[in-house]
């Protein structure tokens, strides 16, 4: 077993608050997430608080967009915690975060996607085939810019 961090960020043009409103509802998330393009057909269930700690999203879609879900398990303005489970192609639980800090300028938001976790399982030979950062970094780029967009519109 091996340990991994992807992590990424940008600074968006818009309120902390407005840019983690937009983090802490997965309604939201079809605005911004980068993986909505991967299947237009894919299926999703919410359940829980409508936003914040306990509210849940699970999808499932083909075989690229795979099976899972997400929970949110820490909301604070600095701070969303969530807990990611892949089920579909492979198995793998994951912990996300997303912190929320005021500009330097003073102007906006720096937010900074993180993603760590375990390869176990068939994720042993994903993280020996592939670098994980190179293979998941630039979906967090994608997103931060969509979310960057989505804030600022």
């Amino acid at each position: 077993m091996s340990e991994f961090e992807i992590s990424r960020s940008a600074t968006i043009e818009a309120d902390p608050g407005r840019v983690h409103a937009l983090v802490n509802d997965f309604h939201e998330w079809t605005a911004w997430s980068p993986w909505e393009d991967v299947d237009p057909a894919l299926e999703r269930t919410y359940s829980g608080p409508a936003s914040g700690t306990g509210a849940h999203y699970a999808w499932s879609g083909n075989r690229r967009a795979g099976q899972g879900s997400m929970e949110i398990t820490a909301s604070v303005p600095e701070k969303i915690g969530i807990r990611l489970a892949f089920l579909k192609p492979w198995k793998a639980t994951n912990d996300v975060t997303f912190t929320f800090v005021p500009s330097a300028a003073g102007t906006g938001t720096d937010v900074t996607w993180t993603m760590t976790g375990e390869h176990k399982g068939f994720g042993v030979v994903i993280g020996k085939l592939f670098n994980m950062d190179k293979l998941v970094g630039k979906d967090f780029e994608k997103g931060l810019a969509r979310l960057k967009v989505a804030a600022e519109g």
